[in-house]
C-alpha cells in the first residue's frame, strides 16, 4: 500500500511548461498536452501524465515507478468524479417527490 502524502500531484499550469518540457527531454519523448497531471517528489516534478491520452513521461533518473501509480489512481479519480453526479445531487434527486401516476 502507498501512503496517499507520499508525493504532490497536481494539474500543470502555464507556469509547469518548462518543467514539463525538460522532462519530456530527459526522458526522450515528445511533449505532453494539457490537461496533464504532474507528479514531485522532494518539489521537483518527476512524472506526469496527459489526462486525455493517458501517456506518461517521467524522469529516468528518479525512481518514479509508484508515483505513476499514483498519478493513474488520481487520473482515475478525476474521470470517475467527472461521469457522475455529487453525493448530494443524487441523495436529492431520491428524495424529489415523483407525479402520481394516473390511473
Amino acid at each position: 500500500m502507498f501512503p496517499a502524502n507520499a508525493y504532490v500531484i497536481r494539474l500543470a499550469g502555464d507556469h509547469d511548461e518548462a518543467a514539463l518540457l525538460h522532462l519530456a527531454e530527459v526522458d526522450s519523448a515528445a511533449p505532453l498536452e494539457h490537461p496533464v497531471l504532474l507528479g514531485e517528489i522532494d518539489g521537483r516534478v518527476a512524472a506526469a501524465l496527459d489526462l486525455d491520452s493517458g501517456r506518461a513521461i517521467a524522469d529516468p533518473f528518479v525512481p518514479t515507478a509508484a508515483l505513476l501509480i499514483h498519478l493513474r489512481m488520481r487520473a482515475a479519480a478525476i474521470d470517475a468524479y467527472a461521469r457522475r453526479p455529487s453525493v448530494a445531487d443524487r441523495i436529492r434527486a431520491a428524495l424529489a417527490p415523483r407525479p402520481a401516476l394516473a390511473s
